[in-house]
């Protein structure tokens, strides 16, 4: 400015004062000016007194005296937006821009005195809008002094002034005028971040926060950090509007997956503990705005989704809400659910594996229950809670509850259930269902129908889980379910075209609601009538077991006399009550009779089955036994006539058809089901019979209805003593007797087979009579029924022989026989067939037996010895017979085992013939002791009779079956809760035969579980001094079942018990020359699998290495056998090897879930943000030690092998066992490589060592391995088999060399990222190329390829280091293999192949050009 022009600014005159007062009308004036004047450009000036410097102190002081006076948020507000609309009338006057900012920074600092309301909300608006005017310096002071009154901020209201923040942080990072504004602005973030933030400043900076466009990722993950820490402060009524705001922050730049992680995180697991109403709600909403969120943005789904995927531990209940709710959005319905299903799968799988997997710790396997469980919890909290403004979800809860029904086949985790507690995924889908059924009447339509659905169109084994939920829906809640009485009609109209399975479980699952509506009842009646006039076989037996299962309902029915249900939410309301015309007085029985008679002329299935179901049926109220039997008095005349000569019509049973042999009559069924109701009627006799049984059929009871009554039970009695008599006579001539027919001699001998095996049935059911007689008699009487017994058990086996016979005369004939199917108990006690049909012997009968068989060989030992110095004649044929009913009564007792396990708790037969089972154990174990100690006696008599060695034998065959029984008795025991008590009851008999062990018994006290103490007593005290004894008396097949139980009873032992068992089975290895292939199996797979981690491959290492000097390779020092281990020598190496490599390989496929559980735990650990903060998770190194320890072990392990002699078969397994290891080394070295845009961590130690013990003990030695195969190959080319090994090892030699060689690729890439050389111990220069010659032209080429080798040997190793084998293989080539003692050289080396990385892959070219599949050879 000039001289003149100040002294004119002296002289002009002073501008007129104006007031606060003055101020405001001032600005109304103006305002209404524009108003009047809206369609015309109008323009103010502004009074001199408001752009004079001078005036600002006085106006910022009408500012101040506002402030202060009693309102002073009116005044204050009135004040500041009229200067602000004076000043947006002409805002780029430069004189106004000091006021301007001389305001802003004055109305900061007064701001927290001030209300915090509409006004100023308002007044800090209009600020806003003229930041453009302020002075970049001096917008810098407005954000410091925002800056230091955050402290200040509480609620929401107090962060009005932040709403300036964005527009100033944004101008002055912009703004040229400013040296380093970028940094400013990274100064100021930094601070609000590592500043205490209030629960309102939280709110506030979530609102402004999307504003910030200038932040990096960095920044932005700290800020969501920053939010979700500090939400847990926040007003509940603030966290939905809160969780969009952040949801809003996800569509505009914000990291989705961080954002959806951190809302899972908070409402899954800091809102998870808090269970009231009001948290409920605001979850439901929150997932209202989820949902509407993935609508607006697809790409958030995608990240909901891929959130479960990756990590697992996001699992709780929020985040299945969260998932179900995405699923309405019908493009990500389908993936919605297959991921909750990989979640709930998952976790099944992973525990069932770590379960089972010796190695991994008992901590971290109570880990992965413990993540079954939570998995279970979360699935039924989100169901529990959908009631909670959650109503949009319930169709999805339907529809995944089905998806995990019809998935229970796929889980394979049935097991779990049963021995760990939980519920399994058939439960959980039923307990989700019928929850929802529950607390949702807008769902239970749509349940209904899919149930009706889904068992119309599934596979029978995928609806039994549907039928069992309709099961569950009838039983607890009957009255709701009336209402649906029309659905159930439609579902039973497919009756006939259902599996017969199927539709007798639906039958079963209806009937507690045919006590309630007699409609269903008939209608249910209707249905199976039709059904037996259908051709289908398998339709007349489902109609046939529906029948059954009606009349036995009705009885049930009537037996409890009243409507009993548990839940209280089953009532029925009035209106329902009336809809139940139910009468007490029907008897279906009566009305059926017709229809079962029908069923006695149908197959011989559909008889069985009625049989069983009369059996059921006087169980349940002996009263109608009576009825019963006459109802079969006429079908029994049939077949048995009484006239002069006795005549059991066997051949009746049997006809033929086209040439086919077929059942026609199961007379054996017939006679267990009639001895069965007579025994019922004897036990349950009274006084005074049911009257209305009686009373249905129109007559009441007097003496000659009662004489009438009991005809029909004398003349079952009587007949069946006839049969016992006829039987007795032994004339098996007359009973089977066929008259040949003019045809095939074949088909008469199928036919007399399987009348011999009816036969063989009735004779069972006489021995089960006479036994259950036994039971009631003492003194002389039993003894003579004992007697009777024994003469049965002959003719049984003399029937067992026949059937032999006829069996094996018609071996080479193609005869289709539908009674070859039920085969004798002898030659197939395993088979299905035998295995599904009910025993003919009841418990009690078979404990009888044993009895028996217990005094006969006491008695045959005495005799025995007494024979031994007599000389007597006589001892032969006693012991012959005691054989023959110790023999019967073993494959019985096993039958009977076998069969109990396939009948399901609740079958009413299951306890009438199964019983007490686990009683049978003491007498076998009594019974194998006495077998075990009699071949002593007929050891002597060796030399002196051929027959003693005969009878040595038969007591092996008789201990071995015993033995079976023994085993399938405590595999049921160990997954059955009703046989939990039979070790105990075994240790009974460890009084008698191993009193003296005290010692024993004190060291299985150390454990306070009873269980587990009784199975180490069990170890300690039977089995360990019975596997001597059988071990000393050389019986081998017994001592192969003996170690399956000893395993199975160790595996449930806690692993610090497992290591004394373990020392001692390796001390009998070392003492013991055992020859016998498959005991010396047993007890290398026992010596091993006994001892605990890492034991167990100690154990295992230090046998294969005695087994190398015993078949190594160069057999100049090989020795014949191992001089500290007996059992390890040239005879059993094989079995050793055969045993040693299949338990490596159960390893190996551990390891390959151990490394995929490896690489999500790595993922998780880069990627995961917030779930790390919880405190359950562990970080995965202990796990990752262990794999990489027992990777170590297998190493040790197979580098014995390598140097091994191996035959052929097992040198082809070991190839593809060290291919399929070399793989997962391969996986577990490319997780150590971090992904881009992470850390890069060191390796362990461990895994360095696992590298270095691979490279040197095993890499190297399998070339050698490799060659010496090829060259026996072309030494043995003129053998025929060697073509077809060729083959095979053209596919399994190239894929081992690509294993090692990706597995070092890997350690290459980790090498020069970690700059540690893990391959210095590898030899790169080892030739690789392999090729596998056609053995046509082997012998013309193998001596000028050999010699070429040879020759060129130098040529090929220049080459080989010249080329590279790939990127990385070059630079493996130069690191690990610098010259001795000179750390620099190898340095160089590794600069030197960053060079060169770039060359062409011309060893893989060439390679590819040697290595030629076979056929293309051909």
């Amino acid at each position: 400015m000039t001289i003149g022009e100040e002294q004119r600014q002296r002289e002009s005159p002073s501008p007129v004062t104006l007031n606060d007062a003055e101020i405001v009308h001032l600005a109304q004036r103006q305002q209404q000016q524009q108003q009047h004047h809206y369609h015309q450009q109008t323009t103010h000036s502004l009074p001199e007194f408001l752009l004079s410097p001078k005036s600002h102190k006085t106006l910022l002081s009408f500012l101040h005296a506002r402030a202060s006076s009693p309102s002073p948020s009116a005044a204050v507000h009135e004040y500041v937006v009229s200067l602000l609309s004076l000043i947006s009338a002409s805002p780029q006057t430069p004189s106004i821009y000091p006021l301007l900012s001389s305001l802003l920074l004055s109305y900061t600092h007064i701001f927290p005195s001030l209300p915090h309301d509409q006004n100023s909300l308002k007044t800090i608006n209009f600020f806003n809008t003229l930041l453009n005017y302020v002075p970049t310096k001096e917008l810098q002071s407005v954000v410091d002094s925002i800056l230091s009154s955050l402290g200040e901020i509480v609620n929401l209201d107090d962060a009005q002034l932040l709403d300036l923040f964005p527009r100033c942080l944004d101008i002055i990072r912009t703004a040229e005028d400013v040296e380093r504004g970028r940094d400013y602005v990274n100064s100021v973030v930094n601070k609000m971040i590592e500043g205490e933030w209030s629960k309102g400043l939280l709110v506030k900076m979530v609102s402004i926060v999307k504003e910030f466009g200038f932040l990096d990722k960095g920044e932005r993950k700290e800020f969501l950090g920053k939010i979700f820490m500090g939400m847990k402060n926040v007003d509940l009524q603030d966290l939905p509007w809160l969780a969009y705001q952040l949801l809003v922050l996800a569509s505009k730049g914000f990291n989705k997956r961080e954002v959806i992680e951190g809302i899972v995180w908070f409402f899954g697991s800091k809102m998870g503990s808090k269970m009231t109403s009001t948290v409920r709600q605001i979850e439901g909403t929150v997932l209202l705005h989820v949902n509407f969120a993935v609508k607006q943005d697809p790409s958030l789904g995608q990240e909901v989704l891929g959130l479960l995927k990756s990590d697992l531990r996001a699992f709780n209940h929020f985040m299945v809400a969260v998932l179900l709710s995405v699923s309405r959005v019908r493009r990500f319905s389908e993936s919605s659910f297959g991921i909750l299903k990989m979640a709930v799968f998952t976790a099944y799988r992973d525990y069932k594996i770590a379960r089972d997997c010796k190695w991994i710790p008992d901590d971290q396997k109570e880990d992965y229950l413990q993540n079954v469980k939570v998995v279970e919890k979360s699935v039924l909290r989100a169901v529990n809670e959908s009631n909670y403004g959650r109503e949009h979800i319930i169709p999805s809860i339907v529809q995944f509850g089905f998806v995990l029904l019809e998935s229970v086949e796929e889980s394979k985790c049935k097991d779990l259930c049963i021995s760990d507690g939980l519920l399994g995924i058939e439960e959980l889908g039923i307990q989700m269902l019928k929850t929802l059924f529950e607390i949702h009447d807008m769902a239970r339509n749509e349940i209904i129908d899919q149930c009706k659905f889904r068992i119309l169109s599934l596979k029978s084994e995928q609806s039994r889980p549907i039928i069992r939920l309709l099961s569950f829906l009838i039983q607890s809640y009957p009255y709701p379910m009336l209402e649906y009485i029309s659905h159930l009609k439609e579902l039973l109209d497919y009756f006939t075209f259902m599996d017969n399975k199927v539709a007798s479980n639906l039958v079963n699952a209806l009937l507690p609601l045919t006590r309630l509506s007699r409609d269903l009842q008939d209608y249910c009646v209707l249905v199976v009538r039709k059904a037996m006039f259908r051709r289908e076989d398998t339709v007349r037996l489902a109609a046939t077991n529906a029948i059954i299962d009606l009349i036995m309902a009705e009885k049930q029915f009537k037996k409890d006399g009243s409507f009993s249900f548990q839940d209280s939410s089953s009532q029925a309301s009035g209106s329902q009550q009336a809809e139940i015309p139910w009468s007490t007085g029907r008897n279906l029985f009566q009305e059926l009779s017709g229809l079962l008679q029908r069923c006695l002329h149908q197959q011989a299935k559909v008889k069985e089955a009625v049989y069983q179901g009369l059996v059921k049926l006087v169980l349940m109220d002996p009263s109608t036994g009576g009825l019963v039997l006459d109802f079969l008095v006429p079908h029994f005349h049939r077949f048995f006539k009484e006239d002069a000569d006795v005549q059991l019509g066997v051949s009746n049973c049997v006809k033929s058809e086209c040439g086919t042999v077929l059942v026609e009559e199961p007379l054996d069924c017939l006679l267990s089901c009639i001895s069965w109701i007579l025994i019922l009627q004897t036990r349950g006799k009274t006084d005074q019979p049911s009257d209305s049984v009686w009373t249905c059929f129109g007559f009441s009871l007097s003496q000659e209805n009662e004489a009438g009554r009991n005809l029909s039970e004398e003349s079952f009695s009587s007949a069946l003593l006839k049969i016992r008599k006829l039987l007795r006579k032994g004339n098996l001539e007359e009973i089977l007797g066929h008259s040949q027919d003019a045809g095939s001699a074949a088909l008469h001998e199928e036919k007399r087979k399987s009348s011999a095996l009816i036969l063989l049935g009735i004779v069972e059911v006489v021995l089960n009579v006479i036994a259950t007689e036994s039971e009631k008699v003492t003194g002389t009487n039993k003894v003579e029924l004992e007697k009777e017994l024994i003469e049965f058990v002959d003719l049984h086996e003399t029937l067992v022989k026949d059937a032999r016979k006829s069996r094996q005369s018609n071996a080479n004939k193609k005869l289709k026989t539908a009674a070859s199917q039920k085969q004798d108990s002898i030659g197939s006690s395993n088979s299905k067939s035998i295995q599904e049909r009910i025993s003919f012997l009841a418990t009690s009968s078979i404990y009888q037996f044993l009895q028996i068989a217990l005094k006969l060989c006491t008695t045959e030992g005495c005799s025995n010895a007494a024979a031994s110095q007599n000389n007597n004649s006589q001892s032969s044929d006693k012991t012959s017979k005691c054989s023959t009913f110790v023999h019967f009564v073993l494959v019985a007792s096993l039958h009977h085992i076998k069969s109990s396990a396939t009948f399901k708790k609740e079958d009413p037969l299951k306890m009438l013939v199964y019983g007490e089972i686990k009683t049978l154990g003491p007498l076998l174990l009594k019974l194998v002791f006495l077998l075990k100690s009699g071949p002593k006696v007929m050891t002597s008599q060796k030399k002196k009779e051929i027959k003693g060695k005969k009878d040595v034998e038969d007591r092996k065959e008789l201990l071995h079956l015993a033995l079976i029984c023994l085993k399938e008795m405590i595999t049921i025991s160990l997954y059955d809760s009703c046989l939990t008590g039979l070790v105990e009851n075994l240790l009974s008999v460890s009084e008698l035969e191993h009193a003296g062990l005290d010692t024993e018994r004190d060291l299985a006290s150390c454990t306070d579980n009873q269980a587990i103490r009784n199975r180490e007593l069990f170890l300690l005290i039977i089995l360990k001094p019975l596997l001597s004894d059988l071990l000393s008396l050389s019986f081998f097949d017994g001592i192969e079942v003996l170690c399956d139980i000893i395993l199975m009873i160790v595996n449930k032992l806690p692993s610090k018990l497992r290591y004394s068992h373990g020392a001692w089975v390796i001390d009998i290895c070392k003492t013991n020359d055992i020859k016998n292939f498959h005991v010396v199996k047993s007890m290398i797979r026992l010596a091993i699998c006994l001892n605990s981690p890492p034991t167990d491959m100690q154990v295992a290492q230090d046998m294969a290495k005695k087994m190398l000097k015993i078949i190594q390779s160069d057999n100049s020092d090989s020795l014949e056998a191992s001089e500290s281990f007996s059992l390890i020598n040239l005879s059993t190496a094989s079995a050793i090897t055969s045993c040693i490599l299949q338990i490596i390989e159960a390893d190996i496929v551990d390891m390959e879930w151990a490394t995929k559980k490896l690489k999500t735990t790595s993922l998780v650990t880069h990627k995961s943000t917030y779930l790390n903060h919880e405190g359950k998770h562990t970080s995965g190194l202990a796990f990752e030690e262990n794999l990489y320890s027992r990777a170590k072990a297998v190493v040790e392990i197979l580098s014995s092998f390598v140097l091994m002699s191996l035959k052929d078969s097992q040198a082809e397994h070991f190839l593809r066992l060290v291919a399929k290891f070399y793989k997962h080394l391969a996986q577990m070295s490319k997780l150590k490589i971090a992904p881009k845009g992470c850390k890069q961590i060191l390796p362990s130690l461990q895994f360095q060592k696992l590298v270095e013990l691979t490279c040197k003990q095993l890499t190297v030695p399998l070339y050698n391995f490799v060659a010496e195969m090829q060259q026996e190959q072309q030494e043995n080319s003129n053998n025929k088999g060697i073509i077809n090994k060729i083959r095979r090892e053209n596919k399994c030699i190239p894929d081992l060399i690509f294993q090692i060689e990706d597995y070092e690729r890997y350690l290459i890439q980790l090498s020069k990222a970690t700059k540690i050389n893990l391959l210095r111990h590898a030899k790169r220069s080892t030739a690789r190329d392999f090729k596998i010659l056609d053995p046509k032209n082997v012998v013309g080429e193998d001596v000028p390829d050999h010699e070429a080798n040879q020759n060129n040997s130098a040529a090929d190793e220049n080459e080989s280091g010249s080329d590279s084998e790939d990127n990385e293989g070059n630079e493996s080539e130069k690191v690990s293999s610098p010259q001795p003692g000179s750390p620099l050289a190898a340095e160089d080396s590794e600069c030197e192949a960053e060079d060169r990385s770039d060359l062409p892959n011309t060893k893989r070219l060439k390679r590819g050009m040697v290595v030629h599949d076979s056929d293309d050879e051909e």
